[in-house]
């Protein structure tokens, strides 16, 4: 399994607009962020691969505002599936830009029942009959069933998470877990993570915010899942990829926390 990602940035992105902060301003290409978003791609001939000729599965997490950029620098020219943690505006406003990738079939949107009736009503136009030659994406909107579902073999499990008062998902993908926008994770979703190994976790800045957890936290939570690999996303300008890094490594070294950057590519079993 390999899981690319796309952005790694807050909803400002990095540099955030009308900033000239050191981070904002840094010449370290790791410190440019885009909206966080991941995709994930079976192994090809391995769990996931697919028997329909149409290669192994390949699904989206989140289609911000730059997925168009995103997916030029990725390459990405497939998806069977886009999967919604919720539907704030820096995780589901790129949604017109899977076009593309949406003319052979409709592209399968999974989610929990809000963030699909949030998609609805901003992207309605996608979902009524136009004039010829007016471009709209193919969506079909589908609820993640509680206990998971597979596309091409790939395994794919919901996982309720709290982003202050809004319930969120996170997803499971065998031993890799992606919790972006996150406070905090409820106890009931814990034995869904049993097993987990490596997980993307929302890891906002060092100070507490109400909605986010912090890095320390992010740390903490990680220590609680029994990780041995960890990469904080949903990232600040508050400091830089390389301040990240010196922190997490004094701090998170025996949960292997360390930020994750827009361009990094994890190949796991």
């Amino acid at each position: 399994m390999r899981i690319s990602f796309l952005g790694t940035g807050t909803s400002h992105g990095v540099p955030v607009v009308a900033c000239s902060c050191p981070v904002c301003r840094s010449a370290d290409p790791r410190d440019r962020r885009f909206r966080s978003s991941v995709v994930i791609e079976a192994a090809p001939g391995g769990a996931g691969a697919g028997a329909d000729g149409g290669g192994p599965a390949a699904v989206l997490v989140d289609a911000g505002p730059e997925f168009r950029l995103q997916a030029l620098r990725a390459g990405i020219h497939r998806l069977d599936a886009l999967l919604l943690t919720h539907a704030h505006a820096d995780h589901l406003h790129g949604l017109d830009d899977v076009r593309p990738l949406s003319r052979e079939a409709p592209l399968r949107v999974y989610g929990d029942r809000a963030a699909l009736a949030e998609t609805r009503e901003r992207f309605s136009y996608a979902f009524r009959e136009g004039q010829k030659g007016g471009g709209k994406p193919r969506l079909e909107l589908l609820e993640a069933p509680a206990a998971g579902f597979g596309i091409k073999g790939l395994r794919i499990l919901p996982v309720p998470l709290l982003h202050g008062a809004l319930p969120v998902l996170g997803w499971r993908f065998g031993a890799f877990a992606y919790l972006t926008d996150c406070s905090a994770i409820p106890e009931s979703s814990l034995p869904l993570l049993e097993g987990v190994e490596v997980a993307a976790l929302d890891g906002l800045r060092y100070r507490p915010h109400p909605t986010h957890f912090s890095v320390d936290k992010a740390i903490a939570a990680a220590r609680r899942l029994g990780l041995r690999e960890t990469w904080l996303t949903h990232l600040t300008h508050d400091a830089s990829h390389a301040e990240l890094e010196a922190y997490c490594a004094a701090r998170g070294a025996d949960v292997g926390a360390r930020p994750a950057w827009d361009g990094l590519v994890l190949d796991l079993p």
